[in-house]
């Protein structure tokens, strides 16, 4: 096993208007679209697509979503052994708007992914310290984010933390116990309370989470590309040029490849340059594992 991912699931539905509405206003939509999202289930196929044996740790809702995200993951070859379903409480469900732009606005409501507790993580244990890396986010609760992060550090699995939804309530005694930070320069502003509205400020954003004990800070800029940061290096990968129809899930994309590269080649710069490509293709298409490449797709893909 390559990959653990242990985090969130989501119904995405996806409606696309030609401009957001105003406070009080009703406008028609273009088309609506509904698939399989979530941060952590977007960044496991991501992976996944790249070739990554993945662990899926989650909860669904016992109902027509749940069975539809398991059923996603096997599609994908993911391990569903620890996709467990709660009674009495709805899957998650991401409403997302995609302007004409390709910019987006979204709100998750959790659902089952509340009930993603430390204890699952421990019924887990065997399988998890079978994979060379872990990935996480904050779709699910912090005690359970802080028991995986800690779980990974006894075991000697890198972990990487993606903020995302960001929170200031977020213990950076633990981020600092995570191998890689992988936030977007929105997530960076909110956690760090500094301006990101240039390079420079974003380096600087960057090196203040290094100082305060963050091994590796990668930030996830849109058409700024990828900064990256640690004690010893700074470095900054140009964004591919693409022409973007719709953004929604580039994070995830970029994780999910990254990850892959990163346990195939230990190339920190390799993986984060592959990483940055794939996220690249994905907002080239609309929705979000829809909109993922297969690696042979990818390889074969010339910007």
């Amino acid at each position: 096993m390559d990959i653990a991912v242990i985090g969130s699931n989501m119904v995405d539905l996806i409606t696309y208007v030609d401009s957001m509405p105003k406070e009080g206003e009703t406008l028609e939509a273009s088309s609506f679209e509904m698939g399989c999202g979530g941060k952590g289930a977007n960044q496991a196929v991501a992976a996944a697509k790249m070739g990554s044996e993945v662990l899926m740790l989650s909860k669904v809702g016992a109902d027509m979503f749940g069975d539809n995200t398991i059923a996603n993951f096997k599609k994908y070859e993911i391990d569903t052994t620890y996709v467990e379903k709660v009674n009495g409480i709805a899957s998650g469900v991401a409403p997302i708007f995609v302007d004409h732009d390709s910019n987006n606005r979204i709100l998750i409501v959790k659902g089952a992914n509340q009930h993603l507790l430390p204890a699952d993580i421990d019924r887990a244990a065997s399988k998890i310290k079978q994979c060379k890396l872990m990935v996480l986010q904050l779709e699910i609760s912090l005690e359970t984010v802080y028991h995986a992060i800690d779980f990974g550090r006894q075991h000697g699995i890198p972990v990487v933390l993606n903020p995302a939804p960001a929170t200031k309530d977020l213990d950076f005694k633990s981020v600092c116990k995570c191998d890689f930070f992988i936030p977007n320069e929105s997530e960076l502003e909110i956690l760090t309370g500094m301006p990101v509205t240039t390079k420079e400020e974003v380096r600087e954003a960057s090196l203040f989470l290094v100082k305060k004990g963050v091994k590796q800070v990668i930030v996830t800029m849109g058409r700024q590309g990828v900064l990256w940061a640690s004690e010893s290096t700074v470095g900054h990968v140009e964004a591919h040029d693409v022409g973007a129809v719709d953004t929604t899930g580039a994070g995830d994309a970029f994780i999910g490849c990254f990850a892959h590269e990163y346990v195939q080649t230990g190339n920190l710069k390799e993986s984060i340059k592959q990483a940055s490509a794939y996220a690249a293709w994905s907002v080239t298409k609309r929705g979000t594992q829809t909109s993922y490449p297969n690696r042979l797709d990818f390889m074969n893909w010339k910007i």
